[in-house]
């Protein structure tokens, strides 16, 4: 039992698992939408293009998350634009404003002293450094996510689902991915410095694709997919001190692997309702091999 509970009787490791509770949270509102209209690619995008506003600040002694805050705006305003014109497709402009992006930030990063130091904690997070200040602004963070969530339900889901119902009902789809785009932005810029905008995938997405083969509706999931990602933050960091890991990608990787195990159940669950009860699935096999016509019964 102390080998569960020592690890939290520390302080700043009880300020990480508060931390990775409320990103989890903010996560799941967010990295539902994700998941279910298939954006990890713009949300690997935009976590990655927060690094020029990043170095900037970092270079001029000021405020990373204001930086953040910056970018993550260009980034939301280009994913925009380009997905209004009919000259390149979205994954186009979304590839162009990655790679255009990152290469900014690498090329102001490079020019202070301490480059490896600056990028790796932009791009690993530390989990461990967390203030209370930081709280502060991860539950913040978390009420204004969970006001946009509440607010644009009904257009997010209509987006989702079907564009042009979404424009018939008059939901205004183009100003709802507008939105859906700052609550991404916002799930990120909340959580870049506590796992970092290479790990961050893995509570934005896992967690929902996880939860999604077991409840049938949005905010199922999303309750869900905080679930798991608070036990991937337990887990993580319970490992980490253990094992002297690294804590912020050793929650990551929790969170992927409850990820595998939960479409490893689920597709034994599909199995097994797929064959009859009391059956032998050998016998199942037969039958249907059975009655299948051969090339010559054709």
């Amino acid at each position: 039992m102390e080998w569960l509970t020592a690890p939290f009787e520390v302080a700043f490791v009880q300020r990480a698992l508060w931390a990775g509770i409320l990103v989890s949270a903010i996560c799941a509102l967010a990295g539902t939408w994700v998941v279910l209209r298939g954006m990890a690619f713009l949300g690997d995008a935009m976590s990655h293009g927060l690094l020029p506003g990043v170095a900037v600040a970092s270079l001029l002694g000021g405020n990373l998350m204001v930086g953040a805050v910056v970018s993550a705006a260009v980034m939301t305003a280009g994913v925009t634009a380009f997905g209004r014109t009919p000259i390149l497709s979205q994954d186009t402009g979304i590839g162009l404003l990655f790679v255009g992006m990152l290469s900014l930030g690498v090329i102001i990063v490079s020019r202070s002293q301490s480059f490896a130091v600056d990028l790796t904690g932009f791009l690993f997070g530390d989990v461990l450094a967390v203030r209370e200040r930081d709280l502060t602004l991860l539950g913040a963070a978390l009420l204004l996510a969970l006001a946009v969530s509440v607010l644009g339900h009904r257009a997010f889901l209509a987006l989702a689902f079907d564009e042009r119902k979404a424009r018939t009902l008059g939901l205004r789809p183009r100003l709802a991915h507008a939105v859906l785009l700052g609550l991404l932005a916002l799930a990120i810029v909340a959580s870049f410095h506590i796992v970092g905008t290479l790990l961050v995938l893995g509570l934005l997405i896992a967690p929902p694709a996880a939860a999604l083969p077991w409840v049938r509706s949005v905010s199922g999931v999303m309750a869900l997919a905080t679930v798991l990602g608070t036990a991937a933050t337990f887990g993580g960091l319970l490992l980490s001190w253990h094992l002297s890991t690294a804590a912020g990608a050793t929650v990551s990787a929790l969170a992927v692997g409850l990820f595998l195990l939960s479409h490893l159940a689920s597709g034994l669950r599909h199995r097994r309702r797929a064959r009859p009860a009391g059956v032998p699935a050998r016998a199942v096999t037969s039958a249907r091999s059975a009655t299948t016509p051969r090339p010559n019964e054709t």
